[in-house]
């Protein structure tokens, strides 16, 4: 690359007019949103007077410029200042452009996305002055460095967080392996949760050197500590033991439910590649029947018909039969989300990267908080879950069969 190219990418507006355009839009309109604020403000206390009989809050010209950096680069802001001419402390604070902000939460959710993608600190700046202009000069190797200790103490905070308020109705929890420095191996204990509304949310994330049952009884715990009281009604992970006997001795009343993905990928390593797709059409047809009597069937069947040859694959198949299936006391409405623990491997699919890419992670705080604010970033565009309005059922303990509510007469008819 030239030096002329260089110097092109660095200063986008003078060999793209059409970014100039947008800038100069958006500053424009900025203005106008934030004129249009202070007038509302002053109009809020037009009734408020001095002893003279004047208005009490008047327009008192501008703060000095600032830039604030954003998706189109940096956009210079002027924001108005207000007068309190009765000494009542009324001040004006802008919601669009508020004190100290430097730059948009698009921007402030970016930076550790870049992070975990494989830039390094002290390649930042450069990077995002290809995408911001020259204006995100000011994004530095120590702006960096300080945003980092800012993402840990966020961190910090939240892994603290009162949760007595919380209930929450299905849990799903993995363990994530990373290395660190000094070739170490660390474990990332995961735990998302969704409330009696449907809303999914990240409840826990620490770290153990293996998915021990010690290890994830500390985490159990540490959640009871912090006002979490109410086990969740189901639990969904893998085939780690630990996790398992973790959840029988301190939420022995929350049912289990082995994930699919899991089981049907440590199946597939028994099987000759040959033979995995009829198989994956046998664990199929198991995990999509209507009902739990259809399931074993075919539960069965799969087992008949794969064992003389492959006894190792059908031997990890038979052993978690109940717990597979689980899913059939539960709103058939939320079977899609409670069958696998995949909202966190696909979250977890970035910092995964990140290590391949640096071929560690840093020190084990750094791991912590990145996986964190990758996390933080992905739980605002969760969906919530299908049938959300029927958990309020599940909590009260109403009883499902087959996915299906069950009424007094059906319960009637059972008995």
């Amino acid at each position: 690359m030239t030096d002329d190219n260089v110097f092109k990418l660095n200063k986008p507006d003078q060999d793209d007019p059409l970014q100039a355009v947008l800038r100069e839009g958006a500053r424009k309109m900025l203005a106008a949103a934030i004129e249009a604020e202070v007038s509302i403000f002053i109009e809020r206390n037009v009734s408020l007077e001095t002893t003279e009989g004047k208005a009490a809050v008047v327009r008192n010209g501008y703060l000095p410029e600032r830039q604030i950096q954003t998706g189109l680069g940096g956009i210079g802001v002027k924001v108005p200042k207000v007068r309190d001419r009765s000494n009542s402390g009324i001040k004006f604070n802008s919601s669009l452009i508020p004190p100290y902000l430097k730059r948009t939460r698009s921007i402030e959710e970016f930076l550790p996305w870049l992070y975990l993608r494989g830039i390094s600190t002290g390649d930042f700046s450069e990077t995002l002055k290809h995408l911001l202009g020259a204006d995100a000069t000011g994004l530095s190797a120590a702006t960096i460095s300080r945003l980092k200790q800012d993402w840990e103490q966020d961190y910090q905070e939240w892994s603290r967080r009162d949760l007595s308020k919380n209930r929450y109705v299905y849990v799903w929890a993995d363990g994530v392996y990373s290395n660190v420095r000094m070739d170490d191996r660390l474990c990332l204990l995961v735990i998302i949760g969704s409330d009696e509304t449907g809303r999914k949310e990240l409840l826990a994330l620490s770290d153990g050197y293996r998915e021990s049952a010690a290890s994830w009884e500390e985490v159990l715990t540490d959640l009871k500590q912090r006002g979490l009281k109410m086990a969740p009604k189901l639990a969904i992970g893998d085939g780690a033991l630990g996790f398992w006997k973790a959840v029988a001795r301190l939420w022995p009343e929350t049912d289990q439910q082995r994930c699919w993905v899991h089981k049907t990928a440590n199946i597939m390593e028994k099987l000759p590649k040959a033979m995995q797709p009829k198989v994956k059409e046998a664990l199929h047809n198991i995990w999509q029947a209507e009902t739990r009597k259809e399931a074993y069937k075919a539960f069965d069947d799969c087992i008949e018909r794969f064992s003389p040859k492959y006894p190792g694959a059908m031997n990890c198949l038979a052993k978690d039969k109940d717990s597979m299936l689980a899913f059939y006391d539960y709103p058939a409405e939320n079977w899609q989300h409670i069958r696998t623990t995949n909202p966190i491997e696909s979250v977890f699919a970035t910092v995964r990267l990140r290590t391949a890419r640096t071929k560690n992670c840093g020190s084990r705080i750094t791991t912590l908080t990145m996986a964190f604010k990758l996390m933080e970033t992905a739980q605002k565009k969760w969906f919530r879950l299908r049938g959300y309005n029927l958990l309020a059922d599940v909590i009260n303990g109403v009883k499902f069969v087959n996915g299906i509510k069950q009424t007094a007469d059906q319960k009637q008819n059972a008995a």
